[in-house]
């Protein structure tokens, strides 16, 4: 990040971190399993013969009370396709009937789900309850709420009623701007200029602190009070988690000539000379001493570009989650990070239910009580990105800045051979310390012979290790790389990370680009 403003910060207005589409799921966990579902309808005294037709009485009750409210309200409408826009459709409705505020809009279609079922087992030849795929009923209620913008819920109407609550982190934040008096300039889920960026990112902090499970409740039970009050009385309540949660970093460029002149550059970067282990290492997955990626990762990494209305969108997925850049409306840089797939990731907490017990490195929970906890894993998700991506703002020619690589160089007392960018040899060593990885921890001795030569006998990695300590010190003489005080570890300097990045975009470059670009 600081490298990132250090070299385009005369053209950014400001930067602001902050979750943008966020979406809730709310589990009846005492009604998602077989022996949580079987406990429940005992204490009903519902038998598992009697479930179908208990099931199907529940779901109707539900859908008569909903759907009653809203068609004296003039708020219902049946969709027939579950593809079509329910956010859009609100907002027509909303529109047409002016309605600026509170409930807007009452949805409901028919849509894919988990269901619980009774099916006949034929080994046991006994009844059983089964968690299913099936379609039901959904129900949609859209508000535009004063204070969190535009928001919805969307209610299950068959067991075990899941719930999910949607809402935008962006719409949020300009009700909270609005609220505070600061001016700024909105364009759809962006802003291209704010009065204070510090101001406002102190205000998106704020969203963190959200006593989450008490808001959501309160929410769901505005949508459907039967269900709370009535039809599923004895059960625990919701147990909330952040099925999706978009976190957005945006630089806010001074003009827009500003950032489409770097905007194809950094697309080209992204594309050509980030490799798939630099993407998990910006995730924050572990890779192996010599640069692949562990077994259980392989063939989970791609890169995807895309051109949509808003801008140009470079896409990577990585083992069930993603990060991605785009420029929002040609203003805004955003570069945006969703983890889905939260097996690898550790953070330091307690046990469920023991927060203030003894803490440990544990694994991070989809439930809300971790929401601010993944918001800092995706802030540094970002802000790695944005680091390598800061190799790319360069505007001295490849000629100036490689010119006196190719001639021998004295350092302590030494004398130094050149550096040929075209020897197979000295790009293999140029690979070895240009990646995004190492942008913010440096490398050692032993990643660049990993690298380069991979595994070996002890007694060959001794000779390998010698040969690498007198490249290293061929790399430090002519400036490419320094070393960490008191440390093992080397860093790339400015100017060898200008110079390796343009020498491996050329070697990546057609020969009609290079032609382009000059």
């Amino acid at each position: 990040m600081k490298c990132f403003l250090r070299r385009l910060g005369s053209r950014v207005l400001g930067v602001l971190h902050g979750f943008d589409r966020m979406r809730f799921r709310g589990s009846k966990r005492q009604l998602c399993y077989a022996a949580g579902m079987l406990g429940w309808l005992g204490h009903a005294r519902v038998s598992l013969k009697e479930f179908k037709l208990f099931a199907r009485e529940t779901t109707e009750t539900l859908c008569r009370s909903i759907q009653a409210a809203a068609e004296q309200a003039g708020l219902f409408e049946y969709l027939n396709s579950s593809q079509t826009s329910k956010e859009e459709t609100a907002l027509k409705r909303a529109r047409r009937q002016g309605r600026h505020e509170g409930l807007i809009a009452v949805l409901a279609c028919v849509e894919p789900c988990q269901t619980m079922q009774v099916r006949g087992n034929p080994q046991t030849k006994l009844l059983e309850l089964r968690s299913e795929p099936a379609k039901c009923k959904h129900y949609y209620h859209y508000y535009l709420d004063p204070v969190y913008g535009l928001r919805y819920t969307r209610m299950q109407t068959w067991f075990p009623f899941t719930m999910h609550v949607g809402l935008n982190g962006r719409e949020w934040l300009a009700q909270q701007m609005t609220e505070a008096g600061m001016a700024f300039t909105q364009k759809d889920n962006c802003f291209t200029w704010i009065e204070d960026f510090a101001a406002a990112q102190t205000l998106a902090q704020r969203q963190l602190t959200t006593a989450w499970p008490k808001l959501l409740d309160r929410w769901a039970k505005e949508s459907c009070p039967l269900l709370f009050d009535q039809l599923l009385k004895g059960v625990l309540p919701y147990y909330w988690s952040l099925e999706d949660g978009e976190y957005a970093t945006d630089f806010a460029f001074r003009s827009a000539d500003d950032l489409q002149r770097w905007y194809p550059k950094l697309v080209q970067y992204a594309q050509m000379v980030l490799h798939g282990t630099d993407v998990l290492r910006f995730m924050g997955y572990r890779v192996r001493h010599d640069g692949r990626p562990r077994q259980d990762l392989v063939d989970e990494v791609r890169t995807t570009v895309k051109e949509f209305v808003e801008g140009t969108r470079v896409k990577h997925y990585a083992a069930g989650n993603s990060l991605k850049m785009y420029d929002k409306f040609g203003q805004v840089l955003r570069v945006e990070s969703l983890l889905r797939d939260l097996r690898h990731f550790k953070v330091y907490r307690g046990l469920e239910g023991q927060e203030d017990g003894p803490k440990e490195y544990r694994r991070l929970r989809q439930g809300v009580a971790d929401v601010h906890r993944r918001a800092a894993i995706n802030q540094k998700i970002n802000e790695r990105y944005a680091e390598a991506l800061a190799n790319v703002a360069e505007t001295t020619p490849l000629a100036e800045l490689t010119k006196d690589l190719g001639r021998r160089r004295k350092w302590q007392g030494r004398s130094l051979r050149p550096l040929n960018p075209l020897a197979p040899e000295d790009v293999a060593l140029l690979e070895a310390i240009g990646r995004g990885e190492d942008a913010l921890n440096g490398f050692r001795n032993r990643d660049v012979r990993q690298r380069l030569y991979g595994d070996a006998p002890a007694v060959e990695r001794k000779r390998q290790s010698a040969k690498v300590t007198r490249l290293l010190r061929l790399l430090r003489g002519h400036g490419l790389i320094a070393k960490v005080p008191k440390t093992h570890r080397y860093q790339m300097t400015d100017q060898g990370r200008r110079c390796v990045t343009a020498l491996l975009s050329a070697r990546q470059a057609t020969t009609q680009e290079l032609l382009l670009a000059a």
